[in-house]
């Protein structure tokens, strides 16, 4: 019912409605009248032209002559047609060797001037009521054209009102959606400038701290100062590559090599990188189960999106254990990175996966805080999705699902 379609149709059906029921009513009442006054002036007609005590038959006039005058007896009135000032004469400035006027013709001439005023009062109430109900139909699409052109102004707090019909509705939603979408993506665009500037400005600041030392003399230039300066041209240059890696992610354009993959291979060699490094901070890592099925995956992409996971656990879990299990869960495989480590807040999970995320210390050390980011920005690339679930106190899992591959 509330359909802009409908809307319409009912609007022009009222129309129709109204205009057929003016014309109705009025051409019923006039037509009812103007009948009554030609019977009237018909009866008149033929009683003067025959009346009852007329002994003398009246000769009709042809269409080429009109009647004689004929001695009036009875003191009743002349004949219709000859009476003085009457249709026959001059007093209705009949011209000679035209019809006299008669009933009928009044009759009809009335009725087609009532046809003809209820005809233009239908279509000025048609008029109006139309103009009314397009007002009333194209309100909220001005209100939504106002709007976008307010937001096209980068008046980001821009909305319109979801009213009015089903259709204009559902364009009104939409629009606040994806006002709201750009209001979001412009928050996070400036946010991003404002971390990359400061991720940037931490490294060049020690670098050209350093460098101001050395030619001051304050360092000495030995081997270990080198060495400081170059540690910081690599968190520079891993930055870099990590925010172009997830530009082209994020823009639909990561050149990826999807490919059956062995799950179980994947996962070991993952685990091999940190094998070293699980040891010295005696964390134990596992895989279960022996058997894991194949997925549709880019193996690479695959290895790094378990590195990062790996890394993040590792760094919460000294002394702990790491799981890493896979399992197909209906028309995907489920791969989780469970540990024994400290948990993460509720009020962080919501927001781990934002780039250069703040929370906790999961910027300490050389973390660019883009790694969770780009390990979703690469499951998501691959067709797949990814998430945590953690309680402070009972460690963390994270997982993500791909595509399993068709037998």
């Amino acid at each position: 019912m509330n359909r802009l379609s409908t809307r319409l149709t009912l609007a022009f059906l009222s129309v129709t409605l109204v205009t057929v029921i003016l014309v109705a009513l009025l051409a019923g009442v006039s037509a009812r009248d103007q009948f009554n006054r030609y019977v009237e002036e018909r009866d008149e007609a033929l009683g003067t032209l025959m009346p009852d005590d007329a002994i003398a038959v009246i000769p009709v006039a042809t269409s080429a002559q009109t009647a004689p005058n004929v001695p009036n007896t009875s003191g009743q009135k002349p004949p219709f047609g000859n009476r003085p000032g009457g249709m026959g004469s001059g007093g209705d400035h009949q011209q000679p060797g035209m019809l006299p006027r008669t009933p009928e013709d009044s009759f009809r001439e009335r009725l087609n001037l009532t046809l003809i005023i209820a005809a233009l009062a239908a279509g000025g109430m048609g008029t109006l009521m139309g103009f009314y109900m397009s007002r009333n139909i194209a309100a909220p699409l001005a209100k939504l054209s106002s709007a976008a052109r307010d937001f096209a102004a980068r008046k980001w707090d821009r909305r319109v009102p979801e009213q009015g019909a089903s259709e204009i509705a559902d364009v009104a939603r939409a629009f606040n959606a994806m006002a709201d979408a750009l209001q979001h993506a412009e928050m996070l665009r400036r946010n991003l400038m404002a971390d990359i500037a400061h991720e940037l400005r931490t490294p060049l600041t020690v670098m050209q701290g350093n460098l101001r030392a050395l030619l001051d003399g304050v360092y000495p230039l030995e081997m270990r100062e080198v060495a400081t300066l170059y540690d910081e041209t690599r968190l520079l240059s891993r930055l870099v590559a990590d925010l172009r890696e997830l530009a082209l992610a994020e823009a639909g354009q990561l050149p990826l090599n999807l490919q059956t993959v062995e799950l179980r291979t994947a996962l070991n060699r993952s685990i091999e990188q940190f094998a070293l490094a699980a040891e010295a901070q005696d964390t134990q890592i596992e895989i279960t189960p022996s058997s894991l099925p194949s997925v549709q995956a880019d193996p690479d992409r695959l290895v790094q999106v378990m590195h990062n996971l790996l890394a993040n656990a590792l760094r919460y879990t000294p002394g702990g254990r790491i799981r890493i299990s896979g399992e197909q869960v209906a028309n995907v495989v489920r791969i989780q990175v469970s540990d024994t480590g400290k948990g993460i807040a509720k009020e962080d999970l919501p927001h781990l996966f934002d780039r250069f995320y703040q929370g906790d210390d999961s910027r300490a050390g050389s973390n660019t805080g883009l790694g969770l980011a780009i390990a979703k920005a690469w499951v998501e690339a691959m067709g797949g999705t990814i998430g945590v679930e953690s309680n402070t106190g009972e460690g963390s899992t994270f997982w993500f699902t791909l595509k399993p591959v068709r037998g």
